[in-house]
């Protein structure tokens, strides 16, 4: 969801493009009855990595390993996607804004490149009355994370609280989260499993940057904060990575500029804020496919490098899509040691 920075300079664009704006159609109907449950088809389609040049493939060090658009002609809800967690079998869920919850499955070509999704499913999240949420105030989810068990942990701001959705089933209940006050609508927006701190163990981060580790069998601490280039950047997502590492993604916005991202790999949260290392860093502007990313999410590729996720909320605005996009990184090899000294000459006393 767009928190307060964004939402100001949102203002400042409305107010300047606002005398050439038109009322969105509605989306289109369904072409024929749609059966009841939660399945839904999928519509995808490709997108580049560089609207201005389709051929080009890297970025930074990291390579473009496929990106679609992602619609459905079944229903108007599947949108506002705000984070998302990638299984090894390539099993995707996500979460909304409006309290649904998504699950599909990666479709990759022969050289593991995305190229779609299958097997749509979209259900309303429940609360502990096995009812539907009701009311944004309510249903306004903003993370997603799942632990080793496969216990699910979802953030929602504006009534900020992370509920656990057993994986047997049955209704949420509480999960520890940060002892401080949020904004009604710059809440916890990123969420991660943490298994290097136990098996219990979680990230929560605001959108201000804060960063807290918490435990469902512990009491939440703060870490340094991973923060933004400047106050318009946001932290939207944070992914593991391998051991103690993971992914941050910032999310920053200008009426010129448009949208842009950061993803980051920081070597370790954990440290102190002066020692905090990043061991490579993407930028997502200029002529790049971008939108609204909120959500990242890490697996493995059979090559060894690692596959990043992001995907995009597409606030229900006209412009905005939901977008799935695919990169790999490879990190580069150490640097060969350095070549023995001379050996020192003995002086010889008189």
């Amino acid at each position: 969801m767009i928190g307060l920075r964004a939402a100001l300079v949102l203002a400042l664009a409305a107010g300047m493009l606002g005398h050439c704006s038109r009322k969105p159609a509605p989306p289109p109907l369904p072409m024929a009855p749609v059966k009841v449950g939660p399945e839904i088809a999928l519509q995808t389609t490709p997108v580049p990595l560089d609207a201005s040049n389709r051929a080009r493939t890297t970025l930074e060090g990291f390579v473009f390993a496929g990106g679609v658009a992602i619609t459905s002609p079944q229903t108007s809800r599947l949108h506002g996607l705000s984070d998302l967690t990638i299984a090894p079998d390539g099993g995707l869920v996500a979460v909304t804004d409006d309290g649904d919850l998504f699950q599909a499955r990666l479709v990759l070509d022969p050289t593991g490149r995305l190229i779609g999704l299958t097997d749509g499913k979209l259900e309303g999240l429940k609360g502990p009355d096995g009812q539907p949420l009701q009311g944004k105030d309510k249903a306004d989810a903003e993370g997603v994370a799942i632990l080793a068990n496969g216990d699910r942990l979802i953030s929602f701001e504006r009534d900020h609280r992370i509920w656990l959705y057993p994986a047997a089933g049955g209704p949420p209940r509480p999960a520890s989260k940060p002892a401080t006050i949020f904004p009604y609508n710059e809440g916890m927006e990123a969420l991660a499993a943490y298994p290097a701190a136990g098996p219990d163990a979680y990230l929560v981060g605001g959108e201000e940057g804060e960063v807290w580790l918490c435990k469902l069998s512990a009491a939440c601490q703060a870490l340094a904060p991973q923060q933004g280039p400047d106050f318009t950047w946001g932290l939207t997502a944070m992914a593991t990575f391998n051991g103690p590492a993971i992914a941050t993604f910032h999310r920053g916005f200008d009426p010129i500029r448009g949208w842009r991202g950061i993803l980051r790999f920081v070597a370790n949260p954990m440290a102190p804020a002066g020692k905090q290392v990043h061991a490579a860093s993407l930028h997502l502007d200029g002529s790049i496919t971008r939108d609204n990313y909120e959500g990242v999410a890490l697996s493995s590729t059979p090559s060894g490098a690692t596959r990043i996720y992001l995907i995009s909320d597409d606030g229900s605005l006209p412009g905005q899509r939901t977008l799935l996009m695919a990169f790999d990184w490879t990190p580069p090899p150490p640097p060969p040691p350095a070549p023995p000294g001379k050996p020192r000459k003995p002086v010889r006393k008189r």
